[in-house]
């Protein structure tokens, strides 16, 4: 206290410099091969140990790693290349947030309306890409200034990479419980399978409905369900049943075109009968053939909206 400054008077507070907000963090280039090299080589530690000592206190290990492995690669690539200026926190809650409500919405829905059916596919792939887009409407809904359909591209690929880890993450443990025991192969094979096709299937549909439910996004925040949004749901939800059914279809087409007589009913049931070295190889081209053909559709699709996509701005 100065000697001027009269008795129980508070001495005031020179304001120090404004200190600018922490910049989000920024990975350096070529982060998301480098995470899928070393979770490559850690997953393959990991099976190469669990198949030589059977200790099953590993499964969970396995399991995480083989599923996240591709998921998360490929949203550190998107983050990278489109989506910085969204921020981690965003990213991370709709990978982790979106994808867990996608897969438990899904589950829930399907397990009460679905039948086994040739129609079945079509149910699924309606039902799953609608509960990923009720799941990127639910994390974005406190986020009123994030639109634009290149923020859809990537937030939408996030909950869908979410959604591909946790489903891979459930295909495994059932593929690795039989009632022999624990089936390792049966799980190594689901987990190297589903990494493979992984970057081709959820991430890809969700990023088309993504892009456009942020597209129509309002000013204010609000979400409306225009036609564009419709026509992308249900275009991601055709991918995705013609994705689901490429087996079935494979076997319908090689019992027409070789099948005779109850051949032909053994194949539309799903059993595999083959008997000539000819049903095989056509079986094989049409199971393959009809993967890559949805996959390169969905890939021209999410290319061509990222080209048409202006570069995301947090705009008030």
């Amino acid at each position: 206290m100065t000697e001027n400054q009269p008795p129980g008077a508070r001495r005031a507070r020179i304001p120090g410099p404004s200190q600018p907000p922490l910049p989000y963090p920024r990975p350096r280039p070529g982060l998301w091969r480098h995470c899928l090299a070393v979770g490559l080589a850690l997953w393959a530690l990991t099976a190469t140990v669990t198949y030589a000592t059977r200790d099953t206190a590993l499964l969970p290990t396995l399991i995480l790693l083989g599923s996240f492995l591709t998921p998360v690669a490929f949203v550190l690539w998107a983050y990278q290349r489109h989506g910085r200026d969204l921020g981690v926190h965003l990213i991370l809650g709709c990978f982790l947030t979106g994808g867990t409500l996608g897969v438990v919405g899904a589950s829930m829905t399907e397990r009460h309306l679905l039948h086994p059916s040739w129609g079945m596919y079509v149910g699924a792939g309606l039902i799953e890409e609608a509960a990923k887009l009720a799941a990127l409407v639910f994390v974005l809904h406190r986020h009123p200034r994030v639109r634009g359909p290149r923020a859809g591209l990537v937030l939408g690929a996030s909950v869908g990479f979410g959604f591909a880890a946790l489903e891979s993450a459930g295909y495994a443990f059932n593929a690795t419980v039989s009632l022999q025991g624990i089936d390792l192969r049966a799980l190594l094979e689901t987990e190297i399978l589903r990494g493979v096709l992984t970057p081709f299937g959820h991430g890809l549909w969700t990023a088309v409905t993504g892009a456009a439910l942020l597209a129509c996004r309002r000013p204010n925040g609000r979400f409306r369900p225009a036609s564009p949004v419709v026509a992308a749901w249900a275009g991601a939800a055709l991918l995705h049943a013609l994705w689901d059914s490429t087996h079935g279809i494979a076997l319908w087409l090689v019992a027409r075109l070789t099948a005779r007589g109850l051949d032909r009913t053994l194949f539309t049931q799903g059993h595999l009968p083959w008997s000539t070295d000819e049903q095989r190889h056509l079986f094989t081209l049409f199971s393959v053939g009809g993967l890559v053909l949805v996959a390169l559709a969905g890939i021209a699709w999410v290319r061509s909206l990222a080209r048409r996509a202006p570069a995301w701005r947090n705009t008030p």
